[in-house]
């Protein structure tokens, strides 16, 4: 069987892949490859190092599978495939059985929260590839129930978050029990200082494959903001789900504002169910087949599942809380638009976020439209008080035009509150403010496994944080008369 298709024209044929994996994969239906397939598998294939930045959602996964498994079919060797969580671990090991089933491939997935006497036992079985967590990992290094000097093929998947969690320390000593001798592929959505210092002391001579700047969205995803009071989070969640009618993941960034939200969920009769690090691995399982299956319509999820959860046709992301990080905001909205789909991310920000609003359009280089707040269902018994963002971060902008003291707010139910409500009013355009340069965080209520940190840059009253310059936007309106 010659490869003469030509891999412009929608195949795989030319990318240098065996006629038996193009079998597989033309069962698999896999006809057209990706930008990041189509330019990071001939080099892979090739005994390459590789360090492939695109964004999520653009079929990595597959980019360093088949040459993967290609070379282990050459060498004999081990594949080492190290991933930030669990969720990710489990579906690169789905992909690889897809794959590889047919030619007997043996996998071992090494990961917190399962039986690591189960995983003990698939490690007897002489795996052809080990997909692990770094922490789970370690364990095994040190309990030495695992050998890694056979390793001919390193993959660091999503390096960039799983530096982001720490892990740096447990990847360096995996790094240290691997042979040298080896090929090393490394993808990221992002390209951080530590990535460029990884691949100057691991890699040899690495190939770097970029389909996206880093730090740009998916494309096909519409980003819109909305600037509401945080006790009307729940009910602005509530219309957009009856206004939308297809699977939403909805983003918060505590675990326990995670429940809250799941439970309320609940109670509006919507199915719901939660994912984060306060979950056994069964139940989070159970929740992304449920919501894979359509058991669940809404998954609440907290930044554990960021990059962790690769469900097709998700109508909706949901921000219920913005990010700790601007670079989390690109991973989340990477939930939808998958594979040339169109997408819809919608965020949500309380009046003092301003200072995370141009964070993230620094990092994605838009404006996020910013809508007008609708008329919202009538406040409903339910206990909020303490889920979603508890920060006092600050986000003063203008409205949109018109004043800035803002209207009373109208009364919902039994409330008298006469806070102003978050409405934009259309009028002549005013210049950007500045934002208030104080920056507060609460400390107790950081994203898991992301460390707590102030923009990097200088901490000057009025100031901006550091990173690249700030390309010129247009003037905008702003919402006012709340926190200004």
């Amino acid at each position: 069987m010659t490869n003469t298709q030509n891999p412009q024209n929608g195949g795989f044929y030319g990318l240098g892949i065996a006629p038996s994996l193009l079998d597989v994969l033309a069962r698999l239906k896999y006809v057209t490859p990706t930008p990041i397939q189509e330019k990071a598998i001939p080099i892979a294939v090739q005994g390459q190092d590789v360090i492939g930045i695109a964004q999520t959602g653009t079929g990595k996964t597959l980019a360093f599978s088949i040459p993967m498994l290609m070379r282990l079919a050459a060498t004999k060797g081990r594949g080492l495939v190290l991933l930030p969580t669990r969720e990710l671990a489990l579906q690169v090991d789905e992909t690889l059985q897809k794959i590889g089933k047919q030619a007997g491939l043996r996998t071992a997935v090494l990961i917190g929260g399962a039986s690591i006497g189960n995983q003990i036992s698939a490690i007897k079985k002489n795996p052809h590839v080990i997909v692990a967590t770094p922490g789970r990992l370690n364990d095994h290094l040190d309990q030495r129930s695992v050998d890694l000097s056979n390793v001919t093929v390193l993959v660091l998947d999503e390096a960039d978050r799983m530096l982001d969690m720490g892990f740096a320390p447990q990847i360096n000593r995996v790094l240290k029990h691997v042979p040298p001798k080896r090929q090393t592929l490394l993808f990221s959505a992002t390209m951080p200082p530590e990535i460029s210092k990884i691949a100057a002391n691991y890699m040899a001579m690495p190939v770097r494959v970029e389909i996206a700047r880093s730090g740009t969205a998916a494309e096909g995803v519409a980003q819109e903001l909305f600037v509401v009071e945080k006790s009307d989070k729940i009910r602005l969640l509530e219309k957009l789900l009856n206004e939308y009618h297809g699977t939403v993941l909805v983003f918060s960034r505590t675990k326990h504002g995670a429940t809250k939200i799941s439970r309320m969920l609940k109670k509006m009769d919507f199915t719901a169910a939660e994912i984060h690090s306060n979950r056994s691995l069964s139940q989070r399982r159970e929740a992304l087949e449920g919501f894979k299956n359509g058991k669940y319509r809404v998954l609440v999820a907290t930044d554990i599942a960021a990059r962790g959860i690769d469900v097709t046709g998700i109508e909706l992301v949901i921000n219920f809380d913005l990010p700790d990080q601007a670079e989390d905001y690109v991973h989340r909205i990477g939930r939808t638009g998958r594979a040339g789909m169109a997408g819809k991310a919608i965020s949500f920000a309380t009046p003092d976020q301003g200072k995370d609003v141009r964070e993230i359009e620094k990092l994605v280089r838009i404006q996020l439209n910013i809508t007008k707040t609708p008329d919202l269902p009538p406040a409903r018994k339910l206990d909020m008080s303490d889920a979603g963002d508890r920060d006092s971060r600050s986000f003063s902008r203008r409205p949109h035009g018109g004043h800035g003291g803002g209207a009373p707010r109208p009364t919902h139910g039994a409330s008298s509150s006469s806070r102003p409500r978050s409405t934009s009013v259309i009028g002549a355009s005013a210049p950007r403010p500045s934002y208030d340069s104080e920056y507060r965080r609460d400390k107790g209520a950081k994203a898991e496994g992301v460390p707590s940190r102030r923009p990097q840059g200088g901490s000057k009253p009025g100031g901006r944080s550091g990173g690249s310059r700030r390309p010129k936007m247009a003037p905008r309106k702003f919402f006012g008369g709340m926190g200004v």
